[in-house]
């Protein structure tokens, strides 16, 4: 009996251990991908079961986008919680701000063992500058650089480097020879293995973002030629006609069907070689004992509209631009096969992350706890989320819920698209008598969070002047 009881005791001090264990946070970032190449996406064409694995074991968002659709206001924004004109990072290569907080730091200065990988481009204009000085919480930074899309890497005494040289000995894109240990993707993919192994018992923190698929698109084989003989798919919005283009997203008439003919495949490679090695990782993490204690969250920074709209890459509002997978796993917390319908952005991710870890938000995060969404209890949340264009150009801004999309620009004519009826968003839908209603309500959130978050974009005169004019007030 005694000896019942003993095991008894045991059994539940473990299971009390285990449950106010710390969870490990592992993010997983790539850049530039449109989220259709994934299998739990909808995704034909690549088999993505590793990356499907996490959202059959989690959450998928179906409607999350990248707040600023470019690299680096949209990453401030994931690791900060704040909107872009807070972090001060409102276009490419502008340097996070000293006062910045990022999620990394909290864990760090609880205890974690943090790190990261890949490309940052959060430091300036170094290229690729390994290490940066400022590490903003993730300590173990060695292997991050700050930018480019580099496809092959190799140690030197000096520590990493870019091991493909143009003539000049300066480091270059080029493949040259990169193999299954060099490659970029294989290469970051084990720096976080070793990671990972080295922190077996040890709660920690780590960020792998990898450059791919950003172009260039070129892949090492056998991923290179892997997909060469598949049919793809043209977008509908390729060739539609100007009536239907906002002068915010003018068509690149050099983007034709042939185009994304001869660019498609090296990108389905790339994204299948992310996914083997994603595998690796998750392999490791279950070999460890880690599997069942970790939060594990895959995102990607922007997408690329792959030739949707007559265009390529990103920094417009249409969704193969702004809309980015977002998928989380967090063991004993959020229910296998969850699906989050509701519109949320790179600001909601620390907020909801700290509200599953128990943290305590730093101050200036203007992002929202969207953990009631993913643990399947978000009966009354507020589906809106609000995006805004780089601060190099003519500003945009944008109010998206589940269904509709509502455009500002100081480019003139306002663009609303109900993603239910029209999902290639080729039809605007502002001048209709019947969005009235979601327009004035759009427009008075817009207004409200442009406020609250003091965005100078609500000022421009153009956006300015068709917001009051929505909302029936006087010019």
């Amino acid at each position: 009996m005694k000896k019942l009881l003993t095991v008894l005791l045991l059994t539940a001090l473990g299971q009390a251990f285990a449950a106010t264990k710390p969870y490990n946070v592992l993010v997983i970032q790539t850049d530039e991908h449109h989220f259709k190449t994934l299998g739990c996406y909808g995704g034909k064409i690549v088999s993505t079961p590793n990356i499907d694995w996490i959202a059959k074991n989690g959450a998928t968002a179906t409607s999350f986008y990248a707040t600023t659709p470019v690299c680096s206001p949209s990453r401030a924004a994931l690791v900060s919680g704040r909107y872009p004109q807070a972090t001060p990072v409102t276009n490419n290569n502008i340097p996070l701000g000293d006062d910045i907080v990022t999620f990394a730091e909290v864990l760090r200065r609880k205890g974690y063992n943090t790190g990261y990988s890949g490309k940052w481009h959060l430091d300036g204009l170094g290229k690729p500058q390994w290490a940066p000085k400022r590490k903003f919480g993730f300590e173990d930074n060695r292997f991050m650089f700050n930018r480019g899309h580099w496809k092959k890497f190799a140690f030197s005494k000096a520590g990493p480097r870019v091991d493909s040289r143009n003539k000049r000995g300066a480091p270059d894109y080029k493949l040259n020879g990169a193999d299954e240990h060099t490659f970029a993707t294989d290469w970051l993919a084990k720096r976080t293995i070793d990671f990972i192994n080295k922190n077996k018992g040890k709660p920690f923190c780590y960020m792998v973002s990898f450059p791919d698929p950003h172009g260039p698109n070129t892949v090492r084989k056998p991923y290179d030629t892997m997909y060469k003989n598949v049919e793809v798919p043209i977008p509908v919005s390729i060739n539609k006609p100007r009536a239907q283009t906002p002068r915010w997203a003018a068509a690149d008439p050099r983007i034709t069907a042939d185009t994304v003919r001869l660019l498609m495949p090296k990108y389905y490679g790339m994204v299948k070689c992310l996914d083997d090695n994603i595998g690796r990782i998750l392999d490791t993490l279950r070999k460890n004992k880690q599997i069942d204690n970790t939060i594990i969250v895959f995102t990607s920074d922007h997408g690329d509209l792959c030739g949707e709209h007559g265009r390529l890459n990103k920094g417009v509002p249409y969704e193969g631009s702004a809309r980015i997978p977002f998928l989380m796993v967090c063991p004993g917390k959020i229910p296998a096969g969850t699906v989050v319908d509701e519109a949320l952005s790179c600001v909601d991710f620390m907020p909801t992350l700290f509200a599953l870890t128990g943290d305590k938000l730093p101050k200036g995060v203007q992002g929202r706890d969207a953990s009631t969404l993913f643990r399947g209890k978000g009966d009354n949340w507020d589906d809106v989320a609000f995006l805004r264009s780089t601060s190099n150009g003519q500003p945009w801004l944008a109010a998206v819920t589940d269904r509709y999309k509502l455009v500002y620009s100081s480019l003139g004519q306002p663009w609303l698209f109900d993603l239910k009826t029209d999902p290639n968003e080729l039809q605007n839908a502002f001048g209709k008598p019947e969005s009235k209603p979601i327009i004035r309500e759009l427009t008075k959130r817009l207004a409200n969070y442009a406020k609250r978050n003091s965005d100078p974009y609500a000022g421009n005169k153009q956006i300015q002047a068709d917001m009051a004019q929505a909302l029936g007030q006087a010019p």
